[in-house]
């Protein structure tokens, strides 16, 4: 199943699951319940904290929740805040729902093979968005190069439903004082651009 955070981020093959991590954990918890997903596929944009390009496609499977305030030592948490979507997927394939690319089937274990050189591509995500770039250097240090609000939050629950996971994310802006308004001015585009790529690989991944 493809999902997204959806309202100004809607694709017509993804189901909408909520902004931020708290409406994606009680939205997608009820998903799982409700249907059962073989696969759980998020799509959406991503900030960069400096070294991936604007429009860059990057594909992912680990995710953190840090808060600019543990970079200054300001604060802690006792939770692991580090997540990555398991590697040994044994589920059977079944036929896609609606939601899905063109309604063809998606194997798990080849989307698995095509991501396995993203794997590594650590998301982080927090309800809050970094717009300085002094935090942003930091984050790149501990080899963190992106940020997205919902990516933690659907490898959480995930992680609890035993269901593998990934993540698609296009750059829209860098993580620094102009954040915003470049988001405002890139989005449309590069959505556009996140839908022609699934397309492409929507094709390439056909049975």
């Amino acid at each position: 199943m493809i999902i997204c955070a959806g309202k100004i981020e809607t694709f017509h093959f993804a189901t909408p699951v909520g902004i931020g991590m708290t409406d994606v954990s009680i939205n997608l918890t009820r998903l799982c319940i409700e249907k059962r997903p073989e696969f759980l596929l998020f799509i959406g944009s991503a900030g960069s904290y400096g070294e991936k390009k604007i429009f860059e496609i990057i594909e992912s499977r680990s995710a953190c929740n840090i808060e600019n305030s543990f970079l200054d030592a300001h604060s802690y948490t006792p939770i692991d805040n580090v997540v990555s979507a398991a590697e040994d997927v044994s589920r059977e394939t079944r036929q896609a729902d609606d939601n899905s690319l063109s309604s063809v089937v998606l194997k798990p274990e080849r989307w698995s093979e095509a991501t396995r050189e993203g794997r590594g591509t650590l998301v982080n995500c927090s309800n809050y968005i970094t717009a300085n770039s002094r935090y942003a250097k930091e984050y790149l240090k501990k080899n963190i190069h992106l940020e997205n609000m919902e990516f933690y939050a659907v490898l959480k629950v995930a992680e609890k439903f035993g269901i593998p996971a990934g993540g698609v994310f296009v750059v829209t802006n860098y993580c620094d004082e102009h954040a915003h308004e470049t988001f405002k001015k890139n989005h449309k585009e590069a959505t556009q651009r996140l839908a022609a790529y699934m397309n492409h690989k929507n094709k390439e991944l056909r049975i």
